[in-house]
């Protein structure tokens, strides 16, 4: 299967959640399918997105978030599989996709192509709930039961060697990390506000805004 093609079918499920994808070929296909501002491409920091979405998922745990990954990432940083097994926030889905290449620095194999399993790493490490997934049908479950659920998974994804033909993204990287923070923010005053307050006569809901005169 295609990474690409996983990306997709789970996109919708992604729009409510904080996203944190590491660099190259992975942020690259998500941004194609439609940049959303809760969004944060973590460029130029490979093997930290499981970190930072880490961090998110400890202070603020009634969000949900989602990293996205890839087997060389994770192979540069195995600590993080131990510290998110330690931790165990249930708000958090790590998704990995391991197509057992560097791809987007220039295709040299990595350790899975010559037997690691990172799904299994992430079972040892202590993360209770590990899979790995070789078809986009048991892919698009697996992920949205995960995401859906109140306990910390790791989903690994066995996909092609392939990628976008290129790496550019229309979105510049100062500018992704300032509208990331404050698209969470503005999801959480969204969640706060209270429910329009029924009208008995039938007529517009009511709120408790202030009337504006005209």
């Amino acid at each position: 299967m295609k990474r690409i093609d996983c990306l997709s079918a789970i996109y919708d499920s992604l729009e409510d959640c904080a996203v944190v994808t590491i660099m190259g070929a992975v942020a690259v296909e998500l941004y194609s399918l439609g940049h959303r501002a809760n969004f944060f491409y973590l460029e130029h920091a490979m093997g930290l997105a499981s970190s930072i979405g880490l961090g998110i998922a400890l202070a603020q745990p009634n969000r949900k978030v989602v990293v996205i990954d890839g087997d060389g990432s994770v192979l540069m940083n195995l600590g993080t599989l131990t510290t998110l097994a330690r931790y165990a926030p249930g708000n958090l889905t790590h998704i990995v996709f391991d197509n057992e290449s560097l791809l987007s620095v220039g295709g040299f194999p990595t350790a899975t192509s010559t037997g690691s399993d990172i799904g299994l790493m992430a079972s040892g490490a202590g993360i209770e709930h590990s899979v790995t997934v070789r078809e986009l049908d048991a892919f698009v479950a697996e992920a949205t039961e995960a995401v859906e659920s109140d306990r910390l998974s790791c989903v690994v994804a066995k996909v092609e060697a392939v990628g976008p033909a290129g790496f550019h993204m229309d979105l510049h990287m100062l500018e992704n990390r300032f509208e990331f923070p404050r698209a969470l923010r503005l999801q959480d005053e969204k969640q706060a506000e209270p429910p329009p307050r029924p009208d008995p006569r039938g007529a517009e809901p009511l709120t408790d805004e202030p009337a504006h005169p005209h």
